[in-house]
């Protein structure tokens, strides 16, 4: 078994999923060897939770560590010099969503990786969620035929602010930071998009951005999909950090409804059932849905990294779902539709 030494940078709250999934999927290979963060006394701690050398400057970590790939866990203002730098080493590099900033910086990202061969995910896990998986599955196995329409919703008032202040600051809020998942849930299910168009709403005082957002995709199949996402929801039972959804096909509808259970419909036939996964030592309600999908996705990326295959959210990948973000801000700035601007 190929032994892949890994380190990550940023040890924040939610990099503890990362961190505990790598420590997981040590016998798939991976060994934690260093973690980074800015903040000393989080990365000492993360450091001996996790048995791992600590740095506070990555630099010195991939000058002094044999360190084959590197999760990166920061905030996306950092993630174009720290793909770089993972880059100027010859580490290959995973970087939370978002990206970047804007599409402009993510291009550049992924142009300079490309230009020195270097092996780049980003941490999409939405689609690495087990519900989602398994939707997939049964709409390639074609059980509801072609997808026509789907509505793909996370909405919550859930207080994000409290765990990452800096939310209240942004001026582009609910679609990157929320938005951008459902996006990338709409191509994995329904295929690449030709047109968008967009409408948000600032409903919470206090904010500097968007916090909903109805996101109409035309695909270039002919399906249509509505994603919506809000921060600002009023709702009892509230059903975060739950992806909600339908969809609709020339033989059936799948829905995947609170608690992860699946119904499909066919006719008179109707299959009910839950298509989560049980709950890890290190995973807890709610936040388990979300958990999980970290261990998946990271497990899909150090499988395909041992074998220098590129994984489902590569960076060329991803900057078509950072293209449909792009596309939703300026569709609801203009009031106009919007055809996304692939690279």
């Amino acid at each position: 078994m190929a032994i892949i030494k890994v380190a990550v940078i940023g040890c924040g709250f939610y990099a503890q999923n990362h961190l505990h999934a790598w420590k997981d999927l040590a016998k798939k290979g991976a060994v934690l060897v260093a973690v980074c963060d800015l903040d000393s006394e989080k990365a000492k701690a993360c450091g001996n939770k996790f048995d791992a050398a600590w740095y506070t400057d990555a630099r010195a970590m991939l000058s002094s560590e044999e360190i084959h790939l590197v999760d990166i866990v920061t905030q996306m203002d950092s993630h174009q010099s720290l793909a770089a730098l993972a880059a100027d080493y010859g580490v290959g590099a995973i970087i939370q969503k978002p990206l970047a900033p804007n599409l402009e910086v993510a291009a550049e990202i992924a142009k300079y990786a490309k230009s020195g061969g270097s092996w780049l995910a980003v941490h999409e896990n939405f689609r690495f969620g087990t519900s989602m998986m398994r939707i997939k599955e049964k709409l390639e196995a074609n059980v509801i035929g072609n997808p026509r329409w789907a509505r793909i919703s996370f909405r919550t008032n859930y207080d994000v602010y409290a765990g990452q202040p800096y939310l209240k600051t942004v001026p582009r809020l609910v679609i990157l930071d929320l938005g951008i998942h459902l996006l990338d849930l709409a191509r994995f299910f329904l295929g690449e998009v030709d047109h968008v168009h967009c409408e948000t709403q600032q409903l919470r005082d206090g904010i500097k951005g968007e916090d909903t957002a109805t996101v109409l995709l035309k695909h270039k199949t002919g399906s249509v999909s509505v994603v919506d996402v809000s921060y600002e929801s009023k709702r009892v039972p509230d059903t975060f950090p739950e992806t909600l959804l339908e969809i609709e096909g020339s033989k059936g509808s799948i829905t995947l409804s609170k608690d992860q259970m699946m119904t499909i419909n066919r006719g008179a036939v109707v299959e009910e059932r839950f298509v989560g996964s049980d709950i890890l030592p290190w995973t807890s309600i709610p936040w388990h849905v979300s958990q999980e999908a970290v261990l998946n996705a990271n497990e899909h990326f150090l499988d395909c990294f041992k074998r220098g295959a590129n994984p489902q959210t590569s960076v060329s990948d991803n900057l078509k779902t950072f293209a449909l973000v792009e596309a939703a801000y300026e569709a609801a700035t203009t009031g106009r539709v919007v055809r996304p601007k692939y690279s």
